[in-house]
């Protein structure tokens, strides 16, 4: 080992981050004991300290940190103190520009996770910061992270004013991450650099989100009932979902660039689903599976739309992903009755449809052949069966008949 050429043992330590690993890479030979100051990565896994004994782990990772002459990421999955950290970050803070740090360990103990949230403040070169487990009681004594680019939190309980507060610290944010967010109602993000934004609120579905963030182009929402994002010039990508609530109000800018939208949820009123697919007549991949709609608690099914219509108001589609609702909105009576040989669908090329119920199982049909007759550039159908409920008289006759057009259509056509 003494006799690898010096590119050939930094290309083996460099890809050893694992602190277990590389305090073991110290017993290989004496040349390389003596290479790991020049180590810039360092991870503790959680259970990394589950044997130890005559020793805390605060001890431990303290003198690994301090045995590395310029540490650049540090990510710590294993339980440790507050003023553990302190030290680790007085020692390496101004050279980090990745912090990874698992808080969950100390989610009752409010004092000791303000702490720590307080230490972090000592990185103040970050480039990227994760937090797991994160109870944000206070607004963290932190200064202004200006080279902080990525922020991702998971798991928190905080209130509105302390998170707006605390992202106030990175004001040339660009992709920020919040995962199951407890404890917030009204959310208000003002973020001019920010360009990604991944959001999941817990809870009831009831909050409300304001983004106001011009370069914003990817944007996904999970658990919002009113979503008003003003500035969409660069939107390329949305997703909005609520699992527990209902969608109620949706208030966007011109969607002109949006090339994907995702439309999820249990109920929706029709105002605002009729809304997004106004915005979204330049949109080329959409994908809906929204059950419900209605103004009240009342679940109502979709009114009836007319394919023609929908069509014409969308023509750059190329994906659809109909789901159960939405497929039977475009099946009803009076949904075909504006076909004509001049109508086209121009640049669909893939269709996914999930069917739920053997219901008006005829204009089903008539749908289905319509979308292979008209859409010329139709490569490729998938048609889902999910939990059709088979104790249905016509259930049998509808599949039947779904593989009868699967068989004359086999080459676009499939069943899953």
């Amino acid at each position: 080992m003494d006799s690898l050429p010096d590119a050939i043992v930094q290309c083996i330590l460099i890809n050893i981050t694992n602190a277990k690993d590389v305090a073991s890479t110290s017993c290989v030979s004496k040349r390389w004991k003596e290479s790991i100051p020049y180590l810039n990565r360092l991870v503790f896994t959680r259970n990394i300290f589950d044997n130890l004994k005559n020793c805390s782990p605060d001890d431990v990772v303290g003198h690994m940190v301090s045995s590395i002459n310029r540490l650049e990421e540090l990510v710590v999955y294993c339980p440790f103190t507050g003023p553990g950290l302190s030290s680790w970050l007085s020692l390496a803070g101004p050279s980090l520009w990745r912090l990874e740090l698992k808080l969950d360990d100390n989610l009752i103990d409010m004092k000791s996770c303000s702490s720590k949230l307080d230490s972090i403040a000592a990185a103040i070169n970050l480039e990227s910061l994760k937090l797991w487990g994160v109870n944000m009681t206070h607004c963290p004594n932190w200064y202004i992270f200006h080279k902080l680019r990525n922020l991702e939190i998971v798991g928190t309980v905080t209130d509105d004013s302390i998170l707006h507060a605390a992202l106030m610290a990175f004001p040339n944010l660009s992709n920020l991450l919040l995962l199951g967010c407890e404890g917030l109602k009204h959310v208000f993000l003002e973020l001019p650099q920010l360009e990604v934004c991944n959001l999941d609120f817990n809870g009831l579905g009831n909050c409300s989100l304001t983004v106001n963030s011009p370069k914003l182009q990817h944007l996904q929402v999970q658990g919002c009932s009113w979503i008003r994002v003003p500035q969409t010039q660069l939107l390329r990508n949305l997703s909005i979902s609520n699992t527990s609530g209902r969608v109620i109000f949706v208030d966007f800018g011109k969607l002109v660039a949006l090339e994907s939208l995702e439309m999820r949820g249990v109920q929706w009123c029709w105002s605002a689903i009729n809304k997004m697919l106004q915005l979204a007549s330049e949109v080329k991949h959409l994908f809906m599976k929204v059950e419900f709609t209605g103004d009240s608690d009342a679940l109502q099914p979709f009114p009836e739309i007319d394919i023609v219509d929908f069509f014409n108001s969308h023509p750059k589609l190329i994906k659809f992903d109909i789901h159960g609702a939405m497929f039977a909105a475009l099946c009803q009576r009076n949904s075909l009755k504006n076909v004509d040989y001049r109508f086209m669908i121009p640049c669909l090329e893939e269709v996914v449809v999930t069917v739920r119920s053997p219901l008006n199982a005829e204009q089903k049909m008539s749908t289905l052949e319509s979308l292979i007759n008209y859409g010329k550039k139709l490569r490729k159908m998938r048609i889902k069966i999910l939990q059709m409920k088979s104790s249905h008289s016509s259930t049998d006759d509808f599949f039947e008949e779904i593989c009868r057009f699967t068989r004359m259509n086999r080459r676009i056509v499939s069943i899953e």
